[in-house]
């Protein structure tokens, strides 16, 4: 039994990434004196690179000097939602000189820290996203009810974040609000209290970084999502520069071959449903891409299975889904059935030789023998001469 303490609650996020030399915000003061400011940029995922909100607590801490104005400007998916409140409480100190942000969007965790902001400006194209808290759990049914617990006190937690900001909220319809996950974009931010006025709209598109993540929610809008797959917009012509030698030709792509690898691993993988979404989402580019969907696909292909929705597996691939969003997915199925079903019993691989069962005595059958054999000892010692 493995269990994990303490708990940590994210937005439908994985395993945190190893730590690594990023960070999901920076800082920066401007200005002298009278004219001095400060300007935070959570830009990322929070919680994420091993990076905590204790640490942005500190560098806020140490760039502060008590009376300058602070904007903290967000566009983030979200993240552990402990890092949130405490991003929240540590805006809320700041009274009056804070200000809070949302540049592109503002969803899950990174919606509660906001709003701990003294004054919300939303970008007319902006969006904040509320939702209940999820987390990841292993252990026996008294761990599981333990967890269980700790998320019902977490969405405590949560709507008094969201109504520290909007005391006037009515709260039968916040909760429902949350429990649905909801998209609010920058007009009904304001009109329930989450947001103080709307600003000038930004290029969400430009902002926004972190696609990937936004396939994790149920309810992420279409239009926000599609513009994942547009091409970025031209930037201003760039300075003439002098004429580089000319590169090399790209290898020829044998497409026939990428097919066959396809089909030969998906065949002796068990997934030859899956050859021809794989061969229409890779358009057989390269032998990498290949591989790597390939691989993508036995992931999402074994979570399926493990989660007991085998059938979704052609869906999610076919919509070129990453295993990290198929999980949340999954989670969300399960959830909305009513339940889990809990399978105690061993993987096929690892049945245990059947054990070959003792046969059981037959005393009429002993009985018998023995007679038989006492009946012709008898006749053998009668026909035994000296």
């Amino acid at each position: 039994m493995i269990k994990q303490h303490p708990i940590r609650i994210f937005n439908k996020a994985g395993d945190p990434p190893a730590p690594q030399n990023k960070h999901w915000y920076s800082l920066k003061a401007s200005g002298e004196a009278e004219t001095r400011s400060i300007e935070v940029y959570v830009y990322g995922e929070i919680g994420t690179w091993g990076i905590t909100a204790n640490q942005f607590v500190r560098d806020l801490a140490a760039l502060d000097d008590g009376v300058s104005p602070i904007v903290v400007a967000f566009n983030s998916v979200g993240g552990d939602l402990f890092d949130g409140l405490a991003i929240h409480n540590a805006l809320s100190r700041l009274g009056e000189r804070c200000t809070g942000r949302v540049d592109a969007l503002a969803a899950s965790a990174a919606s509660v820290a906001v709003c701990g902001a003294y004054k919300v400006v939303i970008a007319s194209n902006a969006m904040l996203m509320i939702h209940n808290p999820w987390t990841y759990a292993a252990g026996d049914a008294e761990d599981l009810r333990k967890v269980a617990t700790a998320l019902d006190q977490a969405m405590e937690a949560i709507i008094a974040a969201y109504k520290a900001k909007a005391p006037d909220i009515d709260e039968v319809e916040l909760r429902r609000m949350v429990n649905a996950e909801t998209w609010l974009t920058a007009s009904e931010a304001v009109a329930l209290g989450l947001a103080d006025e709307v600003g000038e709209g930004v290029s969400v598109k430009a902002c926004l970084g972190q696609g990937g993540a936004l396939q994790r929610y149920q309810h992420a809008p279409q239009a926000l999502l599609a513009q994942l797959d547009e091409p970025p917009e031209p930037g201003p012509e760039p300075t003439p520069a002098p004429i580089p030698p000319e590169p090399e030709k790209p290898p020829i792509v044998d497409s026939t071959k990428l097919a066959l690898l396809i089909t030969q691993s998906c065949t002796a993988a068990g997934i030859s449903n899956l050859i021809e979404s794989l061969i229409s989402n890779t358009k057989l580019a390269d032998e990498a891409t290949v591989n790597a969907a390939l691989t993508n696909a036995k992931a999402v292909r074994d979570l399926c299975v493990a989660a007991r929705l085998p059938e979704f597996t052609q869906e999610f691939v076919a919509a070129g889904l990453s295993a990290e969003a198929v999980r949340g997915r999954l989670f969300d199925k399960l959830v909305s059935g009513g339940g889990f079903e809990i399978d105690n019993s061993l993987p096929i691989s690892d049945d245990p030789v059947p054990k070959i069962q003792a046969k059981q005595p037959d005393p009429p059958s002993i009985w018998a023998a023995r007679q038989s054999a006492q009946s012709g000892q008898s006749k053998s010692a009668k026909g035994t001469r000296t």
